[in-house]
């Protein structure tokens, strides 16, 4: 069984893509704004469900901060990281 996401492997899998170190990573910004596009996030999405988190890019284009992706990712895990 693969080991739950965590804020600080989220934080490093939005750094890897944004070019940035992890505590750099703006958790108010907006995805888009912050310099993803599709491709990237869905090559995140399918990082975060090998870990077993059940969420769509659908799910994730709704959010408007990379907070609310992480609140939603979280849920969707159980909520106990």
């Amino acid at each position: 069984m693969p080991a739950p996401l965590t804020l600080d492997g989220f934080r490093a899998d939005l750094a890897e893509y944004l070019y940035q170190r992890p505590d750099e990573v703006d958790l108010d910004e907006h995805p888009l704004q912050a310099g993803l596009d599709s491709l990237r996030i869905v090559t995140l999405l399918e990082r975060w469900r090998e870990t077993g988190v059940d969420v769509t890019f659908v799910d994730l284009a709704e959010c408007t901060s990379f907070a609310q992706w992480w609140q939603l990712l979280n849920a969707r895990q159980g909520g106990t990281t």
